[in-house]
């Protein structure tokens, strides 16, 4: 029997509960068997004992799993090799050319759908992967990104303007995507437990409605506005903007001088990008 190991942040989850919720959030589909018919191809990270795994695969054309863990992917092999619509790589996701890789497996390429129980301890990196980043957005986005993460970060990613939650991850990630919380799920419904709860999440990427003029720069203001949480906005951006010119600014968008970093919404932030990109001291 293989154990869980702490090297790759391993909890396995045996809820069925939460395999439930999980599989009616990815909203999966197969194809019809037609000559236009086509389902859902899906990518998961970390599949471990293949638990999802197994759910998922009569529910969709194609799954593509990436498992780092050797001893995990003899096993998945010997259990799942033969099915035809399974594909198992091994390797680390971060570093994983999956484009390049997929390119020689013309039934797996292209997955449009991501379902996953991810290592808590890489979430904002994998994340940052599926998605891109505000300069760099992903050219090709997933229709869907349904991930198992601990319950703190979920609590961000879908986090309202004005919420103590609400940060400068927040702000990234709903930029680029609509952040929706499915459920959330015990430390008992995974072996062993983690030491903190964890939470379903669903990520539809979209393009957002007014853009960055200048995407670097709104990362950079972000990156200045949430240094530190609990100072006005307009003394954390001081060393890219006089004080008074942003307290007017602030005033015209009828935001209060006084706000904080975590008062102003993913659009307001972008307005004022866009605004102070105009003779600011970058």
């Amino acid at each position: 029997m293989i154990r869980p190991r702490k090297v790759f942040a391993q909890h396995w989850l045996k809820s069925e509960k939460a395999l439930d919720a999980i599989i009616k959030a990815a909203e999966c589909t197969e194809s019809d068997g037609s000559a236009n018919g086509k389902g859902d191809r899906v990518l998961e990270i970390g599949p471990g004992t293949g638990i999802l795994t197994r759910r998922l695969l009569p529910l969709v054309q194609s799954l593509v799993a990436v498992e780092i863990d050797r001893d995990l992917c003899q096993l998945l092999s010997k259990q799942l090799g033969k099915t035809e619509n399974f594909l198992l790589l091994q390797g680390d996701f971060l570093t994983l050319d999956l484009p390049s890789y997929l390119a020689a497996f013309p039934n797996f390429h292209k997955p449009n759908k991501v379902v996953a129980n991810i290592p808590y301890n890489i979430t904002g990196p994998i994340i940052e992967k599926l998605l891109g980043t505000i300069a760099n957005p992903n050219s090709e986005p997933f229709d869907s990104i349904v991930l198992l993460v601990q319950k703190e970060v979920a609590e961000r990613l879908y986090a309202k303007p004005g919420s103590k939650a609400f940060g400068a991850l927040s702000v990234r990630v709903q930029y680029l995507a609509e952040c929706e919380l499915i459920c959330t799920v015990p430390a008992a419904a995974f072996h062993p437990p983690p030491k903190v709860d964890s939470a379903v999440v669903r990520l539809r990427p979209r393009k957002i409605e007014i853009p960055a003029l200048n995407p670097r720069q709104l990362e950079n203001f972000l990156k200045l506005g949430f240094g530190a949480k609990r100072k006005m906005l307009r003394n954390n951006l001081q060393s890219v903007i006089e004080r008074d010119r942003l307290s007017h600014l602030l005033e015209q968008l009828k935001i209060n001088p006084q706000a904080r970093a975590e008062d102003l919404g993913v659009q307001q932030w972008i307005i004022l990008a866009n605004e102070l990109g105009v003779g600011s001291r970058e």
